[in-house]
């Protein structure tokens, strides 16, 4: 199983060597320590976003396309609709049925319809308040109604 820093550390490693350049100048470049950008290649230490964000701006490419780079990677090592337990065992993973998107909609549309109501029908400033004390209404709201 390939790790995802490992692979990250790759692409990185791999888009530096392309434009003949070194650690160094990187990790100058990028505010990060040679030592903790060479980490990083190896796929021993896993990045943030903002020192990714760094690094890739440093080699003067667009995030997403290392990302990109990275999850194609991540696909071509991955058998179709497998994935693994924390435990390292394979896994289907099936598609939820339909119906469970469906479940919630009669809740959404019943908060929608007492929303409206509560909007159309006038209501005293106590009212109003309580009720943008429990998010119900925002803050224009209450201010229409002082």
């Amino acid at each position: 199983m390939m790790l995802m820093r490992e692979l990250l550390g790759e692409t990185l490693r791999r888009r530096r060597r392309a434009q003949r350049r070194t650690l160094r100048d990187v990790s100058k470049q990028a505010n990060v320590s040679l030592g903790y950008l060479s980490e990083i290649e190896r796929g021993h230490k896993e990045p943030s976003s903002e020192l990714l964000a760094s690094v890739c701006g440093a080699l003067q490419v667009r995030l997403s396309e290392v990302l990109a780079e990275v999850a194609r990677e991540v696909a071509s090592h991955e058998k179709p609709g497998d994935a693994l337990t924390p435990q390292g065992r394979s896994v289907a993973v099936l598609p939820l049925p339909r119906e469970v998107e469906h479940e919630a909609q009669p809740a959404i549309e019943e908060q929608t319809r007492r929303r409206r109501v509560a909007a159309a029908s006038p209501a005293s400033i106590a009212q109003v308040r309580s009720r943008h004390r429990r998010g119900e209404v925002t803050d224009s709201v209450l201010r229409a109604a002082a």
